[in-house]
């Protein structure tokens, strides 16, 4: 297979038989898979599964009912499934042309590039399709703080956020790669080093639907790349900073109001963990919840994992201030320092750790020049 063209779709009904008609047009004499990734609510599968029954261009469908890691998720997924030498990732809004797949095939195979960005910032590409002033200002802004950002890695593009890209599957190491966030490109770009080559994108209007961008979206860019630059670690690190001011202004205010200091520093502790826990599922590790354990076997691993700790350093405060003159206050705050490394290892690597549990793809359907296509439910790991 030369060629795996990977759609992630979210309600994209009304857009599927044309696209699938323009990629089947656009490749001709090229061998070419379209996987369709989709996570939608609506009755996208059942009109991916239609279509492809009515073309000759094999047409697979990996439907996901327990989505991880959004948007970037569903490309890990399909780049993971894929079959072809060359893969290359588009939105299924029909804003990215189709017409555009052959010649980032051919940049690729002419330049040994491992990755081909079609970007709307080189001659002949446009982002006229983006709604608004407003929201072109905001792109080409967001452009240069994540370029600057990375000045080394993204040197080779001008649009590393563009979601219209080609990679060689034999360059990317998909284990390396941390999906979080909706800029699948950018993830992959600033995690490894690699031979980079553009063609032009014109960005079209959407066909139908409704756009995905909005706050939320580029909240989520902002985080995405704060755990690219500093990594994840350092979002724990301030919860946990967090945390410790909370547990020594507890157990400061606790012993003024004359509790002792070590019934003080227990109700600190169950007060700060239960605390640093929330916010780590809010903020931390929101993107590996869904592939964990449940959210209750978290909460009683962070319990069970935290409290064992706490009364560790409980019990050497006690040993510390009863045998120095140290006051306790300072004690507890080189404890909870020493701490900190072990428990973000243990969050990480135990409580949200991935399960490596078969995804099913739902339905593979294979485009052929008949009536109805066969229809067949296959595992694989994602």
């Amino acid at each position: 297979m030369e060629l795996s063209v990977v759609i992630p779709t979210y309600n994209e009904a009304p857009n599927v038989a044309e696209l699938v008609e323009r990629i089947e047009k656009a490749t001709l004499g090229i061998d070419t898979e379209i996987l369709f990734v989709d996570d939608s609510t609506d009755d996208t599968p059942d009109v991916v599964t239609r279509v492809a029954g009515e073309h000759a261009i094999p047409v697979r469908l990996l439907h996901r009912d327990a989505p991880v890691g959004g948007l970037s998720g569903a490309v890990i997924a399909g780049l993971r499934a894929a079959e072809g030498e060359w893969a290359v990732v588009m939105d299924g809004d029909l804003q990215h042309r189709p017409e555009t797949l052959p010649s980032v095939l051919a940049k690729g195979r002419e330049t040994g590039a491992d990755v081909v960005v079609a970007s709307r910032h080189v001659d002949g590409g446009s982002s006229d399709g983006l709604s608004g002033g407003v929201r072109r200002a905001v792109s080409q802004l967001s452009i240069k703080v994540t370029k600057a950002l990375f000045p080394t890695r993204l040197h080779g593009t001008t649009d590393p956020m563009s979601g219209f890209f080609g990679i060689h599957r034999g360059s990317v190491q998909l284990d390396g790669l941390h999906p979080r966030g909706f800029k699948i490109l950018l993830e992959i770009l600033a995690r490894q080093d690699f031979t980079v080559a553009e063609v032009p994108l014109v960005f079209d209007a959407r066909l139908a639907g409704t756009s995905k961008a909005d706050m939320k979206q580029g909240i989520a860019l902002g985080r995405q790349l704060f755990d690219l630059k500093f990594g994840r670690i350092s979002g724990f690190a301030a919860i946990g900073a967090l945390g410790a001011v909370a547990n020594l202004l507890i157990l400061w205010g606790l012993q003024k109001f004359g509790v002792g200091y070590l019934a003080a520093a227990c109700v600190a502790a169950v007060l700060t963990i239960i605390g640093n826990f929330l916010l780590q599922e809010r903020f931390i590790f929101d993107d590996l919840r869904a592939g964990a354990r449940s959210v209750w076997k978290r909460w009683w691993h962070t319990f069970a994992f935290n409290g064992t700790e706490s009364a560790i350093r409980t019990f050497a405060l006690w040993v510390i201030v009863e045998t120095t003159s140290l006051h306790s206050v300072l004690v507890q705050a080189g404890l909870i320092a020493i701490g900190f490394t072990l428990r973000f290892l243990y969050q990480s690597r135990v409580v949200y750790k991935q399960h490596e549990k078969p995804v099913t793809i739902d339905d593979i359907v294979e485009g052929a020049p008949t009536e109805t296509a066969p229809t067949t439910t296959t595992p694989a790991s994602v």
